[in-house]
């Protein structure tokens, strides 16, 4: 199998087909490390813009087009969804699409029963059926530019919708402390915080600790008078 690497900043996605031809049935593999693209990103996780990005694919000339499968690994950066601390994977993932001939036809040789039978055989392992117009195709239609094919959307639409839209350190992750906002996996199981008051509550927290405050004064004036009546008839009576 060739194996390409290619550093270009443009076009390292797009893979020319003029050697897989048009004839129906041929096919052509390929691999490739090129830098990732911008953009393949959601808000916590991303592939780094111009990481490598290692690609097998396998390209399968139908009668329509050419039919790209393959598979793609790529390195994820970002931060924990729980406890934001920094994190580091790799994702893989796989796709497959149809590239529509611009032109709407195959180049060269007349469709003869032999190549109609592959053609079918093609069509039927890669689960795509031209004759079937009531299926509904979620994905907008791709077009070879000539006898170029870029695999950039691709790979683009195969690597974001596989990305993890709350990412984790670890599965347990318990976050962080609601009070102070330290890691609560580096605190400790001693940490932990008195009750704290709600600011807008401050000033009937004062208010209640007066009245606190004043019933205890009460209570120990009116503690200490019947004490000072005992002394005062032991004074007499001596």
């Amino acid at each position: 199998m060739p194996n390409t690497r290619t550093n270009a900043p443009r076009g390292a996605l797009v893979f020319d087909m003029r050697e897989l031809g048009r004839q129906a049935g041929s096919a052509l593999s390929r691999s490739r490390t090129v830098p990732a693209p911008a953009d393949l990103r959601l808000e916590l996780v991303s592939v780094p813009v111009g990481a490598e990005v290692s690609m097998d694919v396998r390209f399968e000339a139908v009668t329509e087009g050419v039919l790209a499968t393959g598979t793609a690994t790529a390195p994820l950066a970002g931060e924990c969804a729980r406890c934001l601390a920094p994190l580091t994977s790799t994702v893989t993932v796989s796709f497959q699409e149809l590239y529509l001939y611009s032109d709407g036809r195959p180049r060269g040789s007349r469709e003869v029963s032999g190549s109609r039978d592959k053609r079918d055989k093609y069509d039927k392992r890669d689960k795509y059926d031209r004759h079937d117009e009531d299926e509904e195709r979620d994905d907008e239609e791709r077009y070879l530019d000539g006898d170029l094919l870029d695999l950039e959307p691709a790979l683009r639409d195969a690597v974001v919708l596989t990305l993890p839209m709350s990412p984790l350190c670890r599965e347990d992750c318990p976050g962080l402390c609601a009070e102070c906002g330290v890691p609560l996996a580096d605190a400790g199981p001693d940490h932990g915080h008195e009750d704290a008051t709600d600011p807008r509550w401050a000033g009937l927290k004062r208010f209640d600790d007066q009245a606190t405050q004043d019933q205890a004064a009460k209570q120990d004036q009116a503690t200490r008078q019947p004490d000072r009546r005992a002394r005062a008839i032991d004074l007499q009576e001596g």
